[in-house]
């Protein structure tokens, strides 16, 4: 009986093992679940902020490209302005000849 009974131990020892290590990888599992679930939340926000970002990345270079384009708007009427005033005095002056 005594080599039964130090079996029936040595069960009873292992399986309590087993389950208190199960129970340790359960908790371990529940916790990595919920960490990831946080990363995944993490992530989406990454994400929203990003295409946030990138569309006033986009809306910016659309301004300066109009902004760039008034600038060169104004300089090309400038010189436009300026060529007129030149063949004006050269109509002059040759009509004065």
């Amino acid at each position: 009986m005594a080599v039964e009974d130090k079996t029936i131990n040595l069960f009873s020892t292992r399986v309590r093992q087993l389950l208190l290590q199960y129970e340790k990888l359960e908790s371990e599992n529940r916790q990595l679940k919920d960490l990831l679930e946080e990363r995944g939340n993490a992530i989406q926000g990454l994400e929203k902020q990003l295409k946030s970002l990138q569309n006033d990345y986009n809306h910016l270079v659309a301004a300066k490209v109009i902004e760039a384009g008034e600038g060169d708007l104004e300089a090309a009427k400038a010189k436009i302005a300026q060529l007129i005033r030149n063949v004006n005095k050269c109509i002059t002056l040759l009509s004065e000849k």
